[in-house]
Parts: C-alpha cells; structure tokens; sequence
C-alpha cells in the first residue's frame, strides 16, 4: 500500500509541519487504517489498542454507534445495523440480489437508500461515517491533522463503486490521492516491486481471503509497472 509522510519542498521537516497521508482498508467485515513511521508502516490501534474497526454502524432515533459498539445490535436490531455496506456502494437497487435484512428505497436503476431510525441513510454515507471513525482514530494517534489518503478497493470494482468510494471519503473529510486496487497493494507490502531483476516480465497469483469475499487476481509486472 503506498503510504506517503511528506515535507514540503523547501520548508522544515520539523514534525509539527509534517503532512501526514494515510493508508485505508476500507474492508466488508473490518476496516483499519496505517501510516508510515520511521520509514516502516504502522497500523494504527483506536484506544482500546485494537486495530481492526468492525463496518458496521447501527442507528438509533437519537445516536449512532459504530465498530464493536454497533456490532451487538446486528441480532437485537437489524433492520437499523447495517453491515458490508461495501457491497451496496455504486449498485442500482435492481443489482442489488444478494438478502439482507434492510429496507431499501430509491428507484431500481439507482444507488439505493436505508431506511432506517434516523431516516435514509445512502450507502455512501454509512461509508463515509465508517472513514470518519478512521481518520478520527489517525488523528488522535498521529496528533496531527490528516493531509491525505490512499484507499483500497477491489480490482473489479467499476467506475461507479470508486466514485461513491471517493464521495465517501469526501464526505469524511478526507482528500483521496488515489484509490489503489487490493492485490497491487498486497503485492506492493510483500515487496515484489522491489526484486532486484526488475528488468523481467514476471506473473504473479495474488489471493484474498477476506471476511465478505475471496478474490482471485492474476498481477503482471512489466517494467516496473503492475497490471491487473
């Protein structure tokens, strides 16, 4: 995953002028987020020192909770606890085949709505709110405001889910420098971009056990560049 910590040219690299860029996994079943420290990357642990963020969210009429807070209301309250939203991001309601437990509004040729306690909730939203919670985490663990970030999404995902992925980041407050595809940033943390024959045209199989799907990608790696 490329994750970036950047001094401005010309200006001190004193900590306090840092610009700080951050890396997210915005996941079906969990989320998290890291950085780069001392040159290595970190993940970054909420106040409970855990790393992972369950995506749900669960709407009360006058609270929401999010994580681990929400997850208890997936049996008790499920119609108001939405989890893997990821799978509804930049689908049609018509697309949308798979059950849920959720009331779903909207025409069938667009992004669906939750109806839910506190109204309608769009997928992009309730994604937006799970980033928030990231860039919170971040902030309070880096004491530095956020200047950026690098999302991951699936290889397939089409032109429409990246662009409610980015709409989602907006919305959270975050400034996207670029949405990575998952298996280019597998293959960018085991380091096969940096083999030492770069100049030979390799192939590789990148597989991704994740808790809502298992994707199969084939990468190529030509010329220091990785295609899907």
């Amino acid at each position: 995953m490329a994750l970036l910590q950047i001094a401005e040219p010309g200006q001190s690299s004193a900590p306090h002028e840092h610009r700080i860029a951050i890396g997210i996994d915005l996941g079906t079943t969990h989320s998290l987020v890291a950085t780069v420290l001392s040159g290595k990357a970190k993940v970054l642990q909420d106040e409970q020192g855990r790393v992972l963020l369950p995506s749900i969210v669960h709407y009360a009429e006058q609270s929401s909770q999010y994580g681990n807070d929400a997850a208890p209301f997936i049996t008790t309250d499920p119609k108001n606890t939405i989890v893997s939203v990821k799978r509804f991001m930049g689908r049609s309601k018509a697309d949308i085949k798979f059950q849920h437990p959720y009331t779903l509004v909207g025409e069938d040729n667009q992004m669906p709505a939750f109806e839910t306690a506190q109204g309608r909730k769009t997928p992009v939203e309730i994604s937006a709110e799970l980033l928030k919670q990231l860039k919170d985490r971040a902030e309070a663990s880096l004491q530095n405001p956020i200047n950026g970030t690098v999302i991951t999404v699936p290889a397939y995902f089409d032109e429409a889910q990246r662009q409610a992925t980015r709409d989602a980041a907006e919305l959270a407050g975050l400034k996207v420098l670029r949405l990575l595809n998952e298996p280019t940033a597998a293959a960018v943390a085991y380091g096969l971009d940096q083999e030492t024959n770069l100049e030979k045209d390799r192939n590789y199989v990148i597989y991704d056990l994740g808790g809502g799907t298992f994707d199969v990608s084939i990468l190529r790696f030509s010329q220091g560049v990785f295609e899907v």
